[in-house]
Protein backbone atom coordinates (compact mmCIF):
# COMPACT_ATOMS: atom_id res chain seq x y z
CA UNK A 1 0.00 0.00 0.00
CA UNK A 2 3.19 2.50 0.49
CA UNK A 3 4.04 3.85 -2.69
CA UNK A 4 7.73 4.64 -3.14
CA UNK A 5 7.08 8.30 -4.73
CA UNK A 6 3.87 10.03 -3.57
CA UNK A 7 3.16 13.33 -6.26
CA UNK A 8 2.89 16.33 -4.83
CA UNK A 9 0.33 17.89 -8.14
CA UNK A 10 1.03 21.66 -9.84
CA UNK A 11 -1.97 23.90 -8.95
CA UNK A 12 -5.19 23.28 -10.80
CA UNK A 13 -5.41 25.93 -13.70
CA UNK A 14 -6.47 29.12 -11.97
CA UNK A 15 -5.50 28.33 -8.56
CA UNK A 16 -2.16 30.23 -6.90
CA UNK A 17 0.93 28.74 -6.89
CA UNK A 18 1.29 30.41 -3.26
CA UNK A 19 -0.98 29.78 -0.07
CA UNK A 20 -1.15 32.04 2.76
CA UNK A 21 -3.68 29.98 5.51
CA UNK A 22 -5.06 30.84 8.36
CA UNK A 23 -5.53 28.35 10.78
CA UNK A 24 -9.43 27.99 11.28
CA UNK A 25 -10.75 26.55 14.56
CA UNK A 26 -10.87 23.14 14.64
CA UNK A 27 -14.77 21.71 14.35
CA UNK A 28 -15.68 18.47 13.98
CA UNK A 29 -17.86 19.24 10.72
CA UNK A 30 -14.78 21.02 9.36
CA UNK A 31 -12.35 18.57 10.00
CA UNK A 32 -14.63 14.77 9.20
CA UNK A 33 -12.69 14.48 6.26
CA UNK A 34 -9.33 13.93 7.10
CA UNK A 35 -10.33 12.07 10.45
CA UNK A 36 -11.64 12.60 14.29
CA UNK A 37 -11.67 15.72 16.44
CA UNK A 38 -10.83 13.92 20.20
CA UNK A 39 -12.85 16.22 22.69
CA UNK A 40 -15.35 15.73 25.41
CA UNK A 41 -17.56 18.55 25.04
CA UNK A 42 -20.91 16.93 22.72
CA UNK A 43 -19.46 13.62 22.90
CA UNK A 44 -21.73 10.51 24.58
CA UNK A 45 -20.94 10.37 28.66
CA UNK A 46 -21.92 8.12 31.05
CA UNK A 47 -20.85 7.83 34.76
CA UNK A 48 -18.87 5.18 36.08
CA UNK A 49 -16.57 4.03 39.01
CA UNK A 50 -19.65 4.78 41.47
CA UNK A 51 -20.07 8.73 40.30
CA UNK A 52 -17.05 9.73 40.94
CA UNK A 53 -15.50 9.50 36.91
CA UNK A 54 -17.21 10.44 33.58
CA UNK A 55 -16.09 8.46 30.64
CA UNK A 56 -16.75 9.91 27.34
CA UNK A 57 -17.09 7.11 25.06
CA UNK A 58 -15.26 6.33 21.61
CA UNK A 59 -13.97 9.22 20.83
CA UNK A 60 -12.13 8.36 17.73
CA UNK A 61 -11.97 5.16 15.42
CA UNK A 62 -8.19 4.19 15.87
CA UNK A 63 -7.27 2.45 12.60
CA UNK A 64 -4.51 -0.58 13.83
CA UNK A 65 -4.68 -1.39 9.86
CA UNK A 66 -4.29 -5.17 9.03
CA UNK A 67 -2.49 -8.16 9.82
CA UNK A 68 0.05 -8.54 12.47
CA UNK A 69 -0.48 -4.75 13.21
CA UNK A 70 -0.99 -3.65 17.02
CA UNK A 71 -1.89 -0.43 18.70
CA UNK A 72 0.92 1.91 19.91
CA UNK A 73 0.45 4.56 22.86
CA UNK A 74 3.10 6.73 23.01
CA UNK A 75 4.55 10.23 24.71
CA UNK A 76 5.62 12.97 21.87
CA UNK A 77 7.25 15.70 23.53
CA UNK A 78 7.61 18.47 20.97
CA UNK A 79 9.20 21.93 20.43
CA UNK A 80 7.44 25.19 19.31
CA UNK A 81 8.04 26.41 15.99
CA UNK A 82 8.18 30.06 15.07
CA UNK A 83 5.29 31.90 12.91
CA UNK A 84 3.79 31.94 10.18
CA UNK A 85 4.88 28.17 9.61
CA UNK A 86 6.06 27.44 6.31
CA UNK A 87 4.86 24.29 4.87
CA UNK A 88 7.78 22.35 3.10
CA UNK A 89 6.73 19.02 3.57
CA UNK A 90 3.50 16.51 4.34
CA UNK A 91 3.58 12.76 5.91
CA UNK A 92 0.94 9.85 5.95
CA UNK A 93 0.60 6.95 7.65
CA UNK A 94 -0.86 4.31 4.70
CA UNK A 95 -1.00 1.64 7.04
CA UNK A 96 -3.02 2.96 10.11
CA UNK A 97 -4.32 5.94 12.01
CA UNK A 98 -2.35 8.30 14.10
CA UNK A 99 -3.86 10.37 16.97
CA UNK A 100 -2.40 13.47 19.11
CA UNK A 101 -3.90 14.31 22.33
CA UNK A 102 -2.20 17.18 24.58
CA UNK A 103 -1.41 16.36 27.69
CA UNK A 104 -1.22 19.89 29.06
CA UNK A 105 -3.67 21.70 27.11
CA UNK A 106 -1.54 23.12 24.88
CA UNK A 107 -3.21 24.53 21.37
CA UNK A 108 -1.57 23.10 17.99
CA UNK A 109 -1.80 23.50 14.40
CA UNK A 110 -3.31 20.61 12.23
CA UNK A 111 -2.38 20.95 9.03
CA UNK A 112 -3.84 18.50 6.24
CA UNK A 113 -4.81 17.34 3.07
CA UNK A 114 -6.95 14.98 1.90
CA UNK A 115 -5.61 10.86 1.71
CA UNK A 116 -4.49 9.80 -2.18
CA UNK A 117 -1.70 9.24 -3.89
CA UNK A 118 -1.00 12.77 -4.95
CA UNK A 119 -1.54 16.12 -2.98
CA UNK A 120 -2.65 19.57 -4.69
CA UNK A 121 -1.47 23.16 -3.21
CA UNK A 122 -5.21 24.07 -2.95
CA UNK A 123 -6.43 21.12 -1.21
CA UNK A 124 -4.13 21.64 2.17
CA UNK A 125 -6.43 23.52 4.93
CA UNK A 126 -5.24 24.54 8.40
CA UNK A 127 -6.72 24.27 11.61
CA UNK A 128 -5.95 25.34 15.41
CA UNK A 129 -6.91 23.16 18.67
CA UNK A 130 -8.30 25.03 21.86
CA UNK A 131 -6.37 23.18 24.06
CA UNK A 132 -8.26 20.31 25.19
CA UNK A 133 -8.78 18.66 21.66
CA UNK A 134 -6.70 15.91 19.82
CA UNK A 135 -7.04 14.86 16.78
CA UNK A 136 -7.08 11.33 15.26
CA UNK A 137 -5.55 11.40 11.35
CA UNK A 138 -7.38 9.25 9.20
CA UNK A 139 -5.23 6.43 7.70
CA UNK A 140 -3.67 7.91 4.32
CA UNK A 141 -4.53 11.64 5.18
CA UNK A 142 -1.63 13.64 4.92
CA UNK A 143 -0.47 16.14 7.70
CA UNK A 144 2.23 18.34 9.05
CA UNK A 145 4.61 16.82 11.96
CA UNK A 146 3.26 18.20 15.27
CA UNK A 147 3.11 21.95 15.45
CA UNK A 148 3.00 23.78 18.63
CA UNK A 149 3.48 27.71 18.61
CA UNK A 150 3.71 28.39 22.56
CA UNK A 151 5.89 26.38 24.49
CA UNK A 152 7.29 22.97 25.03
CA UNK A 153 4.63 20.51 24.73
CA UNK A 154 3.71 16.96 25.78
CA UNK A 155 0.99 14.93 23.80
CA UNK A 156 -0.28 11.21 24.00
CA UNK A 157 0.08 9.16 20.55
CA UNK A 158 -2.03 6.64 19.41
CA UNK A 159 -0.98 4.98 16.12
CA UNK A 160 0.13 1.48 14.61
CA UNK A 161 2.67 -0.94 15.42
CA UNK A 162 4.01 -3.87 13.27
CA UNK A 163 5.72 -4.94 10.19
CA UNK A 164 5.66 -2.86 7.17
CA UNK A 165 6.70 1.03 6.38
CA UNK A 166 4.31 3.01 7.44
CA UNK A 167 5.33 6.66 6.76
CA UNK A 168 5.66 8.49 3.43
CA UNK A 169 6.63 12.12 3.15
CA UNK A 170 6.04 14.44 0.45
CA UNK A 171 7.86 17.87 -0.40
CA UNK A 172 6.12 20.65 -1.61
CA UNK A 173 8.15 21.74 -4.95
CA UNK A 174 9.88 25.07 -4.63
CA UNK A 175 7.35 27.29 -7.21
CA UNK A 176 4.52 25.99 -4.69
CA UNK A 177 4.79 28.18 -1.15
CA UNK A 178 2.22 27.51 2.02
CA UNK A 179 2.51 29.31 4.98
CA UNK A 180 0.17 28.94 8.04
CA UNK A 181 -0.46 31.74 10.55
CA UNK A 182 -3.37 32.36 13.27
CA UNK A 183 -6.25 34.58 12.80
CA UNK A 184 -5.12 38.10 14.68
Amino acid sequence: MTIASPTFLPPTPGAPAALELVAQPLTREAFAAFGDVIESAHSRSMPINGGMTTRFHDLARVDPGPGDSRVLVNIFETLPYALPLPVNMLERHPLGSQAFVPMDGSRFLVVVAPAGDAVRIEDIRAFVTNGRQGVNYARGVWHHPLVVTQQRASFVVIDRGGAGPNCDEIFLPPVCAVRVSLAA
